[in-house]
């Protein structure tokens, strides 16, 4: 016996994560920086554990991520950039390829939606 995630390496926490989701099947999945900490072979099994279990037309998943590398594996349906507490950008995947190239302070400064 242990306690859930005691002595696991990041990747293998991020790893039962989606163990744990395939379990409950949640309807709505926030996924808060699943790809930080994750070497390449981590994050593309993180990738297809969230198509596999979420990738259905009932669910959702809030997936936050500083950057655009575990989209190349779980493409979205919207970006949005949250600042300041407020969405001041929304678009479509193309926002993260232009975030990634150009970063966020032109963003930043951006007009706030709705």
């Amino acid at each position: 016996k242990r306690p859930v995630n005691v002595g696991f390496s990041g990747g293998e926490k991020k790893r039962a994560e989606m163990v744990q989701m395939g379990i409950l099947d949640p309807k709505l999945a926030i996924l808060d920086e699943t790809d930080s900490g994750l070497d390449i072979d981590a994050l593309k099994i993180v990738g297809a554990g969230i198509n596999a279990i979420m990738r259905k037309p009932d669910k959702a998943v809030l997936l936050i991520t500083h950057y655009q590398r575990l989209l190349d594996y779980v493409k979205p349906d919207y970006v949005h950039v949250l600042a300041g507490g407020r969405i001041v950008k929304s678009g479509g995947p193309d926002l993260a390829l232009e975030l990634e190239r150009e970063g966020y302070s032109d963003v930043v400064g951006a007009e706030v939606v709705g």
